[in-house]
């Protein structure tokens, strides 16, 4: 009696063994595929270069907006990106951007009036600024539909950078002024389109949705008080500043 029970309690567990077999057999057989339609849109072994290029300028001369009256000044912005990314399997790659922009703006005159009985003077107002950063990035790309034209692309960015800034206001005894260094941290995932223009040229634009940011200030005032401050920020939402316009060309 002793040596049957053993007998069926060991078929009972080969039993077991070979349903959970099939079980797991049919599961992977059955395994659920969206079946999206896509060709390869960047193959493996493709060299991903690009550069974004932007530069205003404005100048004003007795101008008038709102409660700013007698604006006179001139500013302008210079900004360059240069990208490289190498495509190590189909529709991924990874690679780095280099970014330095320089900003000035001149003040010579301006009247803030908020009332027929209270206005403010601000004069010889001068702030010079260059920050420059570097991009860690991964793209994976895939195509719309069965296009090899159009694509969208994920790209995550991890930036790492810094800057220095001068601010000036006024003349001989009243001048006075500021000195700052940054440092800047960023996270980010930013979301694009591409479109190829030929075989080896493409347009592209993409904006930041989601990101970390961590911001470090030091300032230094008149060259005797020294201040710290620090920012941190993360969103997840549409940044309509981060919007961006560039060419590329894939080698």
């Amino acid at each position: 009696m002793k040596r049957f029970a053993t007998g069926l309690l060991r078929v009972m567990a080969l039993a077991l063994m070979a349903m959970l077999t099939c079980h797991g057999d049919a599961l992977a057989q059955d395994a659920f595929e969206r079946e999206i339609e896509s060709v390869v849109f960047v193959p493996k072994g493709q060299w991903i270069t690009g550069l974004s290029l932007s530069y205003s300028q404005s100048a004003q001369n007795k101008y008038q907006f709102l409660i700013l009256e007698g604006i006179s000044g001139d500013t302008y912005t210079f900004k360059v990106s240069p990208m490289l990314m190498f495509a190590f399997k189909n529709d991924m790659a990874a690679g780095g951007r280099v970014a330095y922009s320089r900003s000035l703006t001149k003040l010579e005159t301006a009247d803030i009036v908020l009332d027929s009985e209270t206005d403010y003077e601000v004069d010889h107002l001068y702030r010079l600024a260059h920050n420059y950063s570097f991009s860690g990035l991964f793209r994976n790309y895939f195509s719309i539909g069965r296009s090899k034209r159009f694509g969208f692309f994920n790209e995550v960015q991890l930036t790492l950078g810094g800057g220095q800034s001068k601010l000036m206001q006024g003349t001989g005894s009243d001048l006075t002024g500021a000195y700052e260094r940054n440092f800047n941290f960023d996270i980010g995932l930013t979301p694009g389109l591409c479109v190829f223009l030929n075989n080896y040229s493409a347009m592209e634009v993409n904006i930041g949705v989601l990101g970390f940011s961590y911001t470090d200030t030091k300032s230094i005032h008149d060259q005797i008080y020294v201040s710290r401050r620090n920012s941190k920020s993360a969103n997840f939402r549409i940044n309509l500043f981060s919007i961006s316009f560039g060419a590329t060309f894939y080698l």
